[in-house]
Formats: structure tokens, sequence, C-alpha cells
């Protein structure tokens, strides 16, 4: 199994670099962007990054499942087990007003559990990978959660912040804007990589779709920490998000759920 995911990651890693690559050529150029039934915006770099993943994962994993944020399911045909998790541009606003934070996502599920992951964040040189037993990489080096042990010492970040009000999250976000000790944002996934690099000590996402969050389960385990939903289960499908370290778990739990 190891070698395996070794090699899911290998090709994981260079399928990112490449889709990478192509949003480059689009970024700070101007691009105009569509808009969606839900007003998110979406642009043919998007389309055309998501389109080139997707290739690579037909042409070298035929059979095997895929989601993605642009083109929808596309079922397994060969009874596979595999499923792929794309986000081909996650932070579309930011790569559209040229702020470098956005990141290309994908996730690699087997037997219904996220085992490979890459998070690449190509405007600013970043990448972070892992997959269960491999460890998590940042740009080649070891990844690690940070050793910050109150909350009241962390630094927490979130999406945008009218989001927590929008999907009835505001009272659980007000109890823990009390006892954080600063509070930033504008991070999209790059605050998940934040996380798993020890560079910040919580994210928070009020909503999340399975294609938001597919590669960061083995991230951030493989870092230390925990990816999951706001009641402590590990998990892409509960329509929020959550990273911190298994330090700061516990106290960010009773808060967000408000427990004595």
């Amino acid at each position: 199994m190891t070698q395996s995911l070794r090699a899911y990651l290998d090709f994981t890693i260079e399928t990112a670099w490449q889709a990478g690559q192509l949003t480059l050529g689009y970024f700070q150029t101007g691009l105009r962007p569509d808009f969606k039934a839900d007003e998110s915006p979406v642009t043919v770099a998007d389309r055309e990054a998501e389109k080139l993943i997707r290739s690579r994962i037909e042409k070298h994993y035929p059979g095997h499942a895929i989601i993605g944020e642009e083109f929808g399911n596309q079922e397994n045909t060969a009874g596979s087990s595999h499923r792929w998790l794309i986000d081909p541009i996650d932070g579309t606003r930011s790569f559209v007003r040229g702020v470098p934070l956005y990141g290309i996502l994908i996730g690699l599920e087997i037997d219904g559990q996220c085992q490979v992951g890459v998070a690449h964040f190509p405007a600013l040189g970043e990448m972070v990978a892992a997959a269960t037993g491999e460890g998590c990489w940042w740009n080649g080096r070891r990844a690690r959660v940070s050793g910050v042990e109150r909350l009241s010492q962390a630094i927490v970040t979130h999406y945008d912040a009218a989001s927590f009000d929008k999907y009835g999250k505001a009272a659980a976000w007000e109890r823990l804007k009390q006892t954080a000790g600063y509070r930033a944002g504008w991070c999209d996934a790059y605050g998940y990589a934040l996380v798993a690099t020890g560079r910040v000590d919580l994210m928070l996402d009020p909503v999340m779709h399975a294609w938001d969050g597919g590669p960061f389960p083995p991230i951030l385990a493989e870092a230390g920490g925990y990816f999951g939903d706001w009641r402590g289960r590990t998990t892409i499908y509960g329509g929020e998000g959550m990273a911190t370290s298994q330090t700061l778990l516990p106290e960010v739990l009773r808060i967000l759920n408000d427990e004595q």
C-alpha cells in the first residue's frame, strides 16, 4: 500500500504543478470572470486547469471516479474504489484580483478515506503534499503543525468573515474570537496550508464543499494535526472545515460547540 500511495503522490504533485503553470499564464492579466448561479466567480483558467487535471487522471488511471468543482461527477467505470477530488482554482476571487493566495487542490479517496493530497499555490511557489504513512512535505521539507498550547496564544485565520453570520455560525465565531490571540483573514485553502506548516494555529471555514477539502485530511494528519468538521469528525463531507493541532483541538471544540 505504501508504495502505491507514493506513486499516487508523485503523480498528484506533477499534475498539480502542471495545472499551476497553466493558471499562471492567466494570472494578473486582467482576466474577467463569469458568475455561477450562486454568484461565485469562475474563469477560463478554472475550466482549463480542471480539464488538464481530469485528462491526466483519465490517461493514467482510467476507471477512477472524479469529482470536480467545474465539471461535476464522473463515476468509475471499472468498480474502482478510488475517487479523485479536484478544485482547479480554490480562491478564484483572489486569482481574479491578482492576489497570490489561490491554490490548486487535488485529493484521492481510497475506500472512502482521503489518502493522498496536494495543495499547490503557484503564484507563491509553495506546495504542501502528503500521503498516508509518507509524511507531509512543504516544498520538499517535512511539515509539522505548531506547538502552541493555548488558544489565547494562537493565530486564527478564516474564510470571509460575513460567512459566519450567513451560515449560522456567528455565535460560535464570537466565542472563539474572544479567546483567540490573533485573528487574520483572506485565506481560502491557504489557511489550511498555513496550519499544516505551523505558521498559524487554527483555520475555520463555516461552509465547504468536498472538493475544497479533498487534500487536507492526509496533509493535516501527516503534519500531526486535525482536519474535519466543527464537531471533531475527520471528514470532507461535513459542509464546513477546520484545521488545527491535536493539542488545541479539545479547547477549540469546546468553544465552538459551547461546551462547559
